[in-house]
């Protein structure tokens, strides 16, 4: 099933581990992580020629790739192996997963498409995690690989990566995510893999630090260490020299002991201190490894937020002294064009680089957009061909679509221009096979992505690795920290394969016997089921419930976010959620559309939160708007911790209703019956829905009997008020316009 492909010696020996378990593959950047993705594929169809192979990548333009290597090295009809993203629809990727044999996609369509039933992976012979160190907390590789490892009749994971993190328990829990059994590890200088390795030459320019800019810089760091003094005053902060890593450690504590209904001065005061010291970290950043122009455009964004936003930090800033001493002096740097000494050196370095070859790729890293612009006007300047990379549009932001990114990458590989100035979005994964010079702008302290910053080159060919380093600044602590980092990532990996070894999957994995399931208490002859609105953003909840053995159905529902039956609706509002309906009045709304169309309704807030402390929202308010609720419209009120909370609540109302006949019918599905017909078109009038819908056709027989009524005798029907009645006549009497 394989051509135009021959294995590497290394390669075949981890395809001889991954054949018989679950595998995690650490492997340099451009030593054919895919192709051991293409050749499991190949073996496991020949074994199980029925079956479908899945690869899922983080992103559009990397599953695109992935599609290409397929059926360039895969004989299978190439209309068998599919490309699943988020543009196509819904109904067409359920159409097209019928008849794939390999499908690649990204994984939160999948996750989506999974939890609608849309799909079923227990055809799955093969599940392939691309970039598989994201396979943390919540990230839906996560569910996807249990949900698998449950359904799956002929199951078997391949995980791949170039570097999975320094930290081992990280390392563990991706292990542990992804169900692995084995690790293969391979870098540069084992002698499998050495003879495959192109060199490649990393040069470290250090450059010093501008007197011109020192000045700015002990202006910021002043400003810095006045907060935290004050910080330390209020108990709460035990040092004026902690780093960025324990100011947000502290931040964290402090906005904890907020939720939990701690409000006093010293706390607020101490989140604004420190939320302010975070800003100057950030604008000390920028100062010693980017330049006088980004730090200038970050004061600008501060100070315009400081005349409209109400956070205190950031007005606080503006009238710091030492803060606006930085500012004016940025501003007369940039007045000058003062460059960074990297900037210039940067423009050296491309010069000689394309002054030796006129069709020599480089590839510039950057952290911040704006650094990348900067970059782009200097290389300008030297009249040579060059592209920003960035990624697509955040909030108030410019980006590239995924199409425009894919096409960028393709002019840079056909050599339509020399120079890629890219950010992060460049690091992961992307295949651009001849690359003669990275370029890092900055030094990062992250691991994986200086690892995988560096495999843009040295691919094919010998390629080099240049690093600018302003000297005693965060740039060399961020380059020793990589170092390090990088280092101790090899050593935890060399443990883990030791603990692979010997311990098998449910030594190393956590059980609860049982106790998450709901197998001792729903009858395995009645299956659970729960309708949720589709449209409910967080859907942790929908995968708890199917963890649960749930069998969960989604649809839009007018009214409520969850049918446990068809008579009983809930509606779900997180803590913080719950108080800003109540300022914005959609909360009245909503429960009267509960309690207008549902037998029985419930109110569930969920969150750990305290409900009188996350906004300024008068205590005796929340109270009244609570009694109201209950007592009014007879709503009660429940309260969860959490998603898993929500969703154990929820099956056990549902269990509660369906042992006693109750049903899901909500006319989510083309109505089948008569009687499901009738209330399907009443429930669509005005105001009505399925409760009131049954009450009218109970009271007048029919549809024909209930549009032939008067106001009166609507009106005589329970919860059908004076408005409702006349709104039903005017829609049963009024002519219909045909529009000209």
């Amino acid at each position: 099933m394989i051509k135009d492909f021959t294995p590497r010696l290394y390669q075949q020996t981890i395809l001889g581990t991954a054949a018989n378990k679950n595998t995690l593959v650490v492997l340099p950047t451009g030593l054919g992580k895919t192709a051991l993705a293409f050749l499991l594929a190949a073996q496991r169809l020949h074994f199980y020629p029925n079956s479908k192979i899945l690869m899922l990548a983080p992103t559009k333009p990397l599953c695109e790739q992935h599609v290409q290597t397929f059926k360039k090295h895969l004989e299978v009809p190439e209309e068998k192996i599919v490309l699943f993203t988020g543009s196509i629809a819904p109904k067409k990727r359920e159409e097209m997963w019928k008849d794939a044999q390999i499908i690649v996609s990204t994984p939160q369509g999948l996750e989506n498409d999974c939890i609608n039933n849309r799909i079923q992976l227990k055809d799955i012979s093969l599940l392939i995690f691309d970039e598989a160190h994201h396979a943390t907390g919540d990230y839906s590789y996560v569910w996807l690989a249990q949900q698998y490892e449950k359904t799956s009749l002929k199951a078997r994971i391949l995980a791949l990566t170039a570097s999975p993190g320094s930290d081992i328990e990280k390392i563990r829990e991706v292990c542990n995510n992804l169900k692995i059994e084995k690790v293969e590890v391979r870098t540069e200088t084992d002698s499998d893999v050495k003879p495959y390795i192109q060199n490649v030459k990393v040069n470290w320019i250090k450059l010093d630090f501008p007197e011109e800019l020192k000045s700015v810089q002990k202006h910021l760091q002043n400003s810095r260490k006045s907060k935290l003094i004050e910080a330390q005053n209020y108990g709460y902060c035990n040092s004026a020299d902690l780093h960025k890593g324990q100011l947000l450690k502290l931040q964290g504590e402090l906005q904890r002991k907020i939720s939990s209904g701690e409000r006093d001065f010293e706390i607020l005061k101490s989140v604004s201190l420190t939320a302010e010291a975070l800003k100057i970290d950030h604008a000390l950043e920028l100062l010693e490894s980017q330049g006088v122009n980004p730090l200038q455009t970050y004061f600008k964004k501060i100070q315009s937020e400081s005349l409209t936003s109400k956070v205190k930090a950031v007005k606080n800033l503006m009238l710091d002294q030492y803060f606006k001493s930085a500012m004016y002096l940025t501003e007369e740097l940039a007045d000058k064009n003062f460059q960074h000494p990297k900037l210039v050196k940067l423009k050296e370095i491309v010069g000689e680089q394309i002054e030796k070859d006129q069709q020599a790729k480089i590839i510039i890293f950057t952290q911040f957009r704006d650094s990348a612009e900067q970059i782009v006007q200097q290389i300008d300047k030297l009249n040579i061909k060059n592209h920003i990379f960035f990624g697509q549009a955040k909030k108030n932001g410019v980006g590239f679509s995924q199409k425009q990114q894919k096409e960028i990458l393709d002019q840079f590989r056909n050599g339509e221009f020399n120079v890629l100035i890219a950010t992060s979005v460049a690091e992961e994964g992307l295949d651009i096979p001849k690359v003669d010079k990275v370029i890092f702008y900055e030094p990062i302290p992250s691991a994986v992505r200086s690892i995988q910053r560096r495999g843009r080159t040295g691919r094919l060919e010998e390629g080099t690795v240049t690093i600018l380093v302003t000297s005693k600044t965060r740039d060399e602590v961020y380059r020793w920290s990589s170092f390090h980092k990088e280092k101790r990532m090899y050593t935890n990996l060399d443990k883990i394969k030791k603990e692979f070894s010997f311990s098998t999957l449910d030594e190393r994995q956590e059980t609860n016997n049982g106790n998450n399931t709901l197998d001792k208490f729903i009858p395995e002859e009645k299956v659970v089921a729960i309708l949720a609105d589709h449209r409910e953003k967080d859907n942790k909840i929908v995968k708890e419930l199917i963890d649960l053995g749930v069998s969960v159905r989604t649809s839009q529902l007018e009214v409520a976010d969850y049918l446990v039956s068809g008579r009983v609706a809930v509606e779900l509002k997180k803590v913080p959620d719950f108080v800003a309906s109540i300022i914005d009045g959609r909360l009245i709304d909503q429960v009267k559309g509960l309690k207008n169309n549902f037998e029985k309704s419930v109110l569930v807030i969920e969150g750990e939160e305290d409900i009188y402390s996350v906004r300024k929202v008068h205590a005796n308010a929340i109270r009244g708007m609570l009694a109201s609720i209950t007592l009014d419209f007879g709503v009660p009120v429940l309260y969860t911790k959490s998603p898993k909370d929500t969703a154990c609540l929820l099956a056990v109302m549902a269990k509660r209703e369906q042992n006693k006949g109750g049903d899901i019918s909500y006319h989510s599905s083309k109505p089948q019956s008569m009687k499901e017909q009738q209330e399907f078109i009443v429930s669509s009038f005005p105001n009505i829905g399925v409760l009131n819908a049954r009450k009218l056709l109970e009271q007048f027989g029919s549809i024909k009997n209930l549009a032939n009524a008067n106001k009166v005798e609507l009106m005589k029907v329970d919860k059908i008020g004076d408005k409702i009645a006349d709104r039903l006549v005017g829609m049963f009497n009024e002519e219909y316009k045909k529009k000209n």
